[in-house]
């Protein structure tokens, strides 16, 4: 009887964590969100606002919201950071030029009071193409070793074949278990 009750309970029991998904435009935030739902390549077109999907991993549930990364929506991005618990960036590895844009954003980003308890979870993407910054460039460029309230971690990643994905909702995942 205790393992029937067990089981019901945990079928109605989810907790459920606030993701969001940030990135400059074209980084492939929105890819990692379908990812992540689907769990296959969908092909997508520039988010003008945001898209948002419940991800469930191992009885555990993800509320992902991906936000637009066009300069004229970064500076809404701070409607979405109440209650969030986890803070994905993506970074597109093959664009030298913009790196310094989303350093800026990122640190930004992290001083917001409603972020202070939030991990990070940086998907270096596109590492796929040749000459792309390796995770090691991107961690340097970007100063992580900087930031000392937030847990992090970088992960590579490919986008078109889904490569990195689950080891960076592993990282995640480990997180919650040691809160």
């Amino acid at each position: 009887m205790g393992i029937l009750f067990t089981r019901i309970w945990r079928l109605f029991n989810y907790q459920e964590h606030n993701v969001i998904v940030v990135g400059l435009d074209n980084a492939g935030k929105t890819t990692i969100l379908y990812q992540c739902s689907m769990n296959e390549v969908v092909h997508t077109s520039p988010t003008i606002g945001s898209n948002v999907e419940e991800t469930v991993i191992n009885n555990t549930r993800f509320l992902m919201w991906a936000i637009g990364g066009q300069e004229s929506l970064r500076s809404s991005w701070n409607t979405y950071y109440t209650n969030t618990e986890f803070v994905i960036v993506a970074v597109d590895s093959t664009e030298r030029e913009r790196i310094s844009v989303t350093r800026e954003e990122l640190h930004k980003m992290l001083a917001h009071e409603d972020l202070r308890k939030a991990g990070l979870l940086i998907f270096a993407n596109k590492q796929d193409v040749k000459e792309c910054k390796t995770v090691a460039e991107i961690s340097q460029f970007l100063k992580l070793i900087s930031i000392k309230d937030h847990q992090w971690h970088v992960q590579a990643r490919c986008a078109l074949t889904g490569e990195g994905l689950c080891q960076g909702l592993e990282w995640m995942m480990s997180r919650l278990k040691i809160r």
